[in-house]
């Protein structure tokens, strides 16, 4: 059953990229969302067997994969409660996202391609989570990052889509490199890339220290620092971000495949799934909070202003994430993996009605054309509705369990650990922010008068395909698009209460059965239970606080916010650009790159080494026949001169020669 989950969307894949143009797109189509929903009712039922069972954890072994010395990697399945989680998301939301994009993809003409591509990332990701060692972990950690690429790229012939592929893929180099160094790092310290040995010799690896750069350094923080760094290049954390929202140039349903559920989510497990290695790391931990909360404030200031409705949702995405390793870096693993259950649906949701959104507008993007959009497209209305109550945590929806608990966890810790207040008051500022953000994407998308704040520039309009908008009356998405909105909008309104017991409450030890690791001092999950009721309602309070001020900047008084705007432009501008990132970047990375890539094309293999080399070699013999040529005069006179000097020499050097 768990080889027939992972390999499943393989066999999509060959077969719509190898058959597609003979079978035809709907065929292709069919099939690969065919095997997605088969894999993800047999995910469904590991997830019962495992989790909510009492099936144990095992570790089929399919094949020996590297044998080299005293090093053997196989190719296995590790399949424990952490596995089945992963499992059920990523199969339920690629599953719904190929059914979604029979209907949104309907008119491009390269489907095959992009139903293949979808299920090559889906099959990556099922590699990486099902991963038994930390040389599979990676291989499947790659495969989802060449095939984001290729998804994010689909649309090859604009540029825009392949300088945003190949910034995805550059900035993921970065994170990953940090991760091959970690990978390294605990083979030399363990000298096994095995989940099971490594796990068993972590104790022991506690204050151990390592000479690096002349320095000494505890090695279990240097190796989870670098493993880290990969996480936050997967998943987008503070200073490796800048891909995130840049990826929007793929179709949608890529965004919510890619931003929901999935891709982005991996640096969340692979932290979870190497718990006994950040348990000996507490300075790596502290770090990891602060990087999640700093992720989780800055994505969602900048979320404020945004006007592309595709760019509000990925910087929600964001800045979730940085709410998830918040849990993380405060061993709160299960938290933050709920947080990621939980987060798939309504974000998935979210995205998809977006996508639904722009189908109605004919592929516009950008929400200062839209408004009124409710009573055109009634139950896309409903569904990103639900979507933003569960995002925003509206008590008993998806989002009011998991991200309040995150918010509990890191108040509990706050005692003990100036990280740990730090995250706090981050995320609790970032939940008024997520309030007012998500809701003005609602007020600016279904209400009031559309095109009312229109703009009309070339640069200011967005689009997700090829065409540049038609008048016409928005409507309805078909049913095969709205299917998949009704599924995920029933798991955004019950996941969270379904299941907040077994993730974080009391059935927690019969749940999870030691697939997360926590020593003995850590008790967070037994704290964030016990913290003062008021803190409870914290989040509730800025979930109000930044719908009124939403409904009131958007509904009541809508030139309020271009009043405030104009009042504050320096603001304005330093949160509409980023935070200036991409300009930083571009001066201190690329433009760097750029020169120095052209001082060694030019100057170093231009000049040196052709220039000394062949072409040198080559210009020096037409120097030489050029001049000897001019001696071929045609003059019998000019030859028989030759021929008396040559003569001449030949004598001389005779008579010299004699001499000796």
């Amino acid at each position: 059953m768990y080889s027939a989950i992972v390999f499943l969307p393989l066999a999509g894949f060959l077969i719509a990229g190898l058959f597609g143009r003979q079978l035809g797109a709907r065929p292709a189509e069919l099939i690969t969302t065919g095997l997605l929903f088969v894999s993800a009712a047999l995910s469904w039922v590991a997830f019962i067997e495992v989790g909510l069972g009492h099936a144990p954890a095992t570790v089929p072994v399919l094949a020996n994969w590297i044998t080299s010395g005293a090093l053997q990697i196989d190719w296995a399945l590790r399949i424990d409660t952490l596995t089945v989680v992963m499992l059920v998301v990523v199969t339920s939301v690629s599953s719904l996202v190929h059914l979604y994009s029979i209907g949104y993809m309907h008119e491009d003409p390269a489907r095959q391609r992009f139903f293949a591509y979808l299920s090559l990332f889906t099959f990556a990701m099922l590699t990486l989570v099902t991963a038994d060692n930390l040389v599979q972990m990676f291989f499947g950690w790659e495969g989802v990052g060449l095939a984001s690429y290729l998804l994010i790229g689909f649309w090859y012939e604009k540029p825009s889509a392949n300088a945003a592929a190949m910034k995805a893929f550059v900035v993921n180099r970065v994170g990953d490199f940090g991760f091959a160094l970690g990978i390294f790092l605990v083979f030399m310290l363990t000298n096994s890339v095995a989940f099971d040995q490594i796990f068993a010799a972590a104790p022991g690896l506690a204050n151990k220290p390592i000479h690096i750069f002349g320095f000494d350094a505890d090695a279990m923080t240097v190796a989870c620092l670098l493993l880290f760094m990969g996480a936050c290049g997967k998943s987008a954390q503070f200073l490796l971000h800048t891909w995130l929202p840049d990826a929007m140039e793929g179709p949608t349903p890529v965004s919510a495949l890619i931003h929901a559920a999935t891709m982005v989510t991996a640096g969340v497990f692979m932290v979870a799934r190497l718990s006994p290695l950040f348990e000996q790391a507490p300075v790596a931990l502290t770090v990891v909070v602060i990087v999640g909360a700093t992720t989780a404030f800055f994505a969602a200031t900048v979320g404020l202003v945004q006007n592309d409705i595709k760019r509000v949702i990925a910087y929600s995405t964001c800045s979730q994430l940085g709410y998830m390793f918040v849990a993380l870096g405060l061993g709160a693993y299960s938290v933050g993996i709920f947080h990621l259950f939980t987060h798939a649906f309504f974000k998935a949701l979210l995205f998809l009605g977006a996508g639904s959104v722009i189908h109605a507008m004919h592929h516009e993007q950008d929400m200062r054309n839209m408004g009124g959009l409710r009573k055109e497209i009634p139950f896309t209305f409903w569904m990103m509705t639900i979507g933003t109550l569960a995002l925003t945590g509206f008590p008993f929806t998806a989002g009011y369990f998991s991200k309040d608990a995150i918010i509990e966890a890191a108040y509990a810790a706050s005692g003990h650990s100036s990280a740990a207040l730090y995250g706090f008051i981050m995320t609790v500022i970032a939940a008024g922010f997520t309030s007012f953000y998500s809701w003005r994407l609602v007020f600016m998308t279904f209400f009031g008068t559309r095109g009312a704040n229109a703009v009309h520039d070339d640069h200011a309009h967005a689009h997700d395909d090829h065409g540049h908008g038609h008048d016409h009356t928005p409507h309805e998405s078909p049913l095969v698009m709205l299917i998949p909105l009704g599924l995920l909008a029933f798991g955004a309104l019950f996941a969270g209460l379904a299941f907040n017991g077994v993730f974080i409450g009391h059935g927690y030890d019969e749940f999870w059965k030691k697939a997360l690791f926590q020593s003995p001092s850590n008790h967070i999950l037994h704290d964030l239970h016990d913290v003062p009721h008021i803190v409870g309602y914290v989040p509730a309070v800025m979930m109000v606080g930044g719908f009124l001020l939403a409904y009131f900047m958007y509904v009541v008084s809508p030139g309020t916010p271009k009043a405030i705007a104009d009042t504050n432009p320096l603001l304005y501008k330093f949160l509409l650009n980023k935070w200036y990132f991409d300009e930083l970047y571009d001066f201190l990375f690329v433009r760097p790159a750029f020169w120095l890539g052209r001082l060694f094309w030019k100057g170093g293999d231009g000049k040196i080494i052709d220039g000394l080399g062949p072409d040198g070699i080559s210009a020096r013999v037409v120097d030489v026949t050029n001049r000897v040529v001019k001696l071929q005069t045609g003059y019998v006179y000019h030859y028989a001169f030759a021929m008396l000097i040559g003569l001449a020499a030949v004598i001389t050097w005779f008579l010299l020669g004699g001499v000796r």
